[in-house]
């Protein structure tokens, strides 16, 4: 008796036998192949495309022909006419087997298709979101056999979806009967982790938006996804609204402390920013609102619970308790957000420890330090840095209060990232002459034609990566003396360096505005610096390392910032800077991860358990660390690696003949008194 033909997949190399006539998709669903349909097989949704692979296939035994598959049909044809099917594509679910068949799987027919990340330490994201289409036919009432409408739609999707024990949300329920009629007994439903069905809409709909949010103190970012792809189809950011009740997140705390219902204008004020950052990227993208069914939140913990409407009180004070650290499902009207479907889930990360939030629960699915080999460092630079440390072994997590300086705040000529910000410096340590570019040009200063290129903007002030190269060029050339000061000697050499005042500042840019570095700009940034640097090195003490195998620097800023003038600053410590990477905003990138892959959700809610927390407040070899660390780049570390890469200055601090006047002598003794 002569076998049934046999059909292999590739690249997942499953294999079986099926009777001639059987559809391609329903052989490859017996099989377990990953092969994505909407429409559930009635060639309307185009997902399920597949390839024939012809030739000998000794190493499953058949020889793959074309008469081995059956011819396009009509429903086919109709597809390609309206919406086209690729070149040498078949749709599987209209495509039946003849004979022994090869069948190559495209990756964008695949369900759990990959999107590649493009550096080489950061993981690819597996496409599986929380939220599926499912395109049924339902049986239209019967009087002799009663049944709602809502239990055929169970019905339906039982027997041709094999899904079962889903909950009906009310709001789904409500429009049921008119969706049902109004698409002719033909509709579409999205169901959320296989547990409930949160829309419905007339007809076949194959449209399905997700949107991951980054609540930053100072700014907010959102990404729209397609869920099918794992696309960023729009992106768009708005500063956070809630600057105006306090620069830094305890100053916004105390508002709500001495504002009785403070936090109710906080939180109302957040929560129209992201409406408004909803519209912007679905207008940007051409789509209806009304397709935005999932959203993802990270945030440090205050942001966290003022997004969620949680007074964020007990966070201003030891023992820093969360209202919750698990990560939290639920509907996006619940937090009063109305510029998306009003069935649209939402899920925010969870957050680790009072002062870790679920911004670094992003950062670790972005950047995988718990399945590391090596041990890493993640550092997302920010007004509240947040530090990991460890590997796939341990994990760590810490966060230091740097402040705002590192984003222009208490900085004389600093401001935020924009047009005209300088953004990277050079001094020339002969001459001591600066050359700098601005954010919007591509010209150096000195080079001809930066005048013209940037008569529109002007140079208005310097952001936080020029502030990093400022300094760090300030000690390469001599002008900073390794305990921060502004060597007064050095304005024998160059009239940059000039009196201001009972110290020395360094003159970046003449004209109009005068841009300056000031003494007090350069200790601010030592203060920071010194946070951060001594927040890595606790954590370095507690799993007892001296050496790092990888630097990652996480964060809007900490992308721009050049990795090498953030180790001579000694913003890190000491590590081969080949080892060293900007990651952007890892936080923003583990809320799409969270977004395009549901199973992310559950390994974060695993990972945060085995976090170790350590509370920086209560560590005694803190403020030691922090002190060592106010040298440039460190006071006692002698930053090998670092000086095989880089010519340091030979050490020099405050004194008569380094200053260049005898009031040196009186500022030294007014300093340590």
């Amino acid at each position: 008796m002569a076998q049934d033909p046999l059909i292999v997949f590739t690249p997942s190399g499953r294999r079986g036998r099926f009777p001639a006539g059987t559809p391609v998709l329903q052989a490859a669903r017996s099989l377990g192949v990953d092969i994505d349909s909407v429409c559930g097989g009635r060639g309307l949704c185009g997902r399920c495309q597949i390839r024939l692979s012809t030739g000998e296939f000794s190493k499953h035994g058949i020889v793959s022909r074309g008469e081995n598959l059956s011819a396009a049909n009509q429903v086919e044809a109709r597809y390609d006419d309206k919406r086209g099917i690729r070149a040498g594509q078949r749709l599987s679910c209209q495509a039946r087997i003849l004979g022994d068949l090869a069948i190559d799987v495209p990756r964008e027919s695949q369900v759990h298709k990959q999107v590649v990340r493009k550096r080489a330490e950061a993981r690819d994201i597996e496409i599986d979101p929380a939220i599926r289409l499912h395109y049924i036919e339902v049986e239209q009432p019967d009087m002799h056999n009663p049944s709602g409408d809502m239990e055929r739609v169970m019905k339906a999707l039982h027997e041709q979806w094999e899904i079962d024990g889903l909950e009906c949300d009310l709001r789904v329920l409500q429009v049921l009967q008119k969706v049902l009629r109004d698409g002719d007994w033909k509709i579409t439903v999205a169901v959320h982790r296989g547990q409930v069905l949160t829309t419905a809409w007339p007809g076949f709909h194959d449209q399905a938006y997700g949107v991951a949010v980054d609540v930053g103190s100072t700014t907010i970012a959102a990404h729209l996804c397609k869920l099918a792809t794992g696309e960023v189809v729009a992106s768009a950011g708005i500063m956070n609204p809630q600057i105006r009740f306090g620069e830094d997140l305890m100053s916004r705390v105390s508002y709500v402390m001495m504002n009785p219902g403070g936090e109710v204008e906080l939180t109302a004020a957040v929560r129209e920013a992201i409406d408004t950052l909803f519209q912007e990227v679905a207008a940007e993208a051409g789509i209806d609102k009304d397709d935005i069914l999932n959203a993802t939140f990270v945030g440090n913990p205050i942001m966290h619970h003022l997004l969620l409407g949680i007074d964020p009180t007990e966070l201003g004070g030891a023992p820093f308790a969360l209202a919750a650290n698990s990560g939290l499902t639920f509907w996006a009207s619940e937090i009063e957000l109305s510029e998306l479907n009003r069935g649209a889930r939402v899920y925010v990360l969870p957050c680790i420890a009072g002062h870790v939030g679920a911004d670094t629960a992003g950062v670790i699915l972005s950047e995988s330090p718990h399945l590391s080999d090596e041990i890493v460092l993640v550092v997302d630079v920010g007004t509240n840095a947040e530090i990991l440390l460890g590997d796939k072994q341990r994990l760590l997590a810490c966060s230091s209060p740097t402040g705002p300086a590192f984003e222009g705040a208490q900085i004389s000529c600093g401001q935020r990232a924009a047009p005209g910000a300088i953004e990277r410096v050079r001094i020339d340590p002969e001459t001591l002459e600066p050359r700098y570019k601005v954010i919007g040009c591509d010209l150096w200063s000195d080079q001809e034609g930066f005048d013209a290129a940037t008569e529109a903007t002007g140079v208005t002030g310097v952001c936080g990566s020029g502030i990093i190269e400022v300094l760090a060029e300030m000690y390469l050339s001599g002008i900073l003396m390794s305990d921060g000061t502004i060597d007064g000697a050095m304005a024998a050499r160059s009239g940059r360096v000039r009196p201001d005042g009972r110290t020395f500042s360094y003159l970046l840019r003449a004209g109009e505005p005068e841009l300056c570095i000031q003494q007090n700009d350069v200790r601010a940034i030592q203060l920071a610096k010194a946070a951060l640097y001594a927040g890595a090195r606790l954590l370095m003490d507690r799993l007892g390392i001296e050496n790092l195998d990888r630097i990652v620097l996480a964060g809007a800023f900490g992308s721009h910032i050049d990795t090498k003038y953030a180790m001579v600053l000694g913003m890190i410590p000491d590590c081969d800077l080949a080892k060293v990477s900007a990651a952007g905003n890892a936080a923003g990138t583990g809320a799409i991860i969270a977004l395009l892959n549901q199973s992310a959700r559950d390994e974060i809610a695993q990972v945060i358990r085995r976090v170790e927390k350590i509370e920086t407040a209560v560590e005694p070899r803190f403020q030691e660390h922090f002190i060592a660390a106010m040298g440039l780049p460190h006071t006692s570390e002698p930053f090998a690696r670092l000086a095989a890469a880089v010519a340091l200055p030979a050490p020099k601090t405050g004194g008569a003949e380094a200053r260049g006047d005898n009031g040196g002598r009186r500022r030294r003794r007014n300093r340590n008194s």
